[in-house]
């Protein structure tokens, strides 16, 4: 009796740690989201102005991708931490596993299907604002795998979106644009960036479906 009572609760740990994996990867978003009423809060706590400095924008003003760990860079970090069942080689290159993307809810199975977006885009942060950092203020932005700035989604969403602003690109996904309207803002709250007033408007109305 006792080996079998031992049998089923090694059983049952061994089912909820298996579980409890499956959800995580499965459910895999990028950290530090914010409720809709802390968005809309930090929305408002926002500086209003017009982008400016557009003409002196060059993305490698924003140095990236970096080594994050061992071989791994962030594009590749982000993969790892976004997909589901990934493995890679020794150069951290995934060679399996798959990814889901919020922005359009499609699944994909070959890497080469998922680009990395920053959810404020480089030029649009150039725009607002980061045209005053410094260039290792801005290498940590480009790479920022602590709040939702970094993610795992279609290509050609992602070229679909390009430097865009919620005021004239949403993710297609509409179900999907609360959490992005709240990632957005979030990023644009830590660094400290203006929002212009179409952008401001549209993303009060995005939190509005929330």
């Amino acid at each position: 009796m006792a080996r079998m009572l031992k049998a089923a609760i090694v059983l049952v740990a061994v089912t909820i740690a298996c579980h409890a994996f499956v959800v995580t990867r499965a459910d895999a978003t990028p950290p530090n989201i914010p409720s809709a009423s802390t968005a809309l809060s930090r929305l408002n706590a926002l500086t209003v102005a017009a982008e400016s400095h557009q003409s002196s924008y060059d993305r490698d003003l924003f140095p990236h991708w970096i080594t994050i760990t061992g071989s791994c860079n962030t594009r590749e970090q982000v993969l790892k931490r976004d997909g589901t069942n990934v493995t890679v080689n020794g150069s951290c290159a995934p060679t399996s596993g798959s990814w889901y993307s919020p922005y359009d809810g499609a699944t994909w199975t070959n890497p080469a299907d998922v680009d990395i977006d920053h959810m404020v885009p480089l030029a649009e942060a150039w725009a607002s604002g980061a045209w005053a950092w410094s260039t290792s203020r801005r290498q940590a932005y480009a790479n920022d795998l602590g709040g939702p700035e970094l993610w795992a989604v279609t290509d050609n969403v992602n070229q679909a979106k390009g430097d865009q602003d919620p005021a004239t690109w949403q993710p297609p996904r509409s179900s999907f644009r609360c959490t992005y309207a709240r990632a957005w803002i979030q990023v644009k709250w830590y660094y400290g960036l203006s929002v212009d007033t179409a952008e401001k408007a549209a993303l009060t109305s995005m939190l509005g479906t929330c």
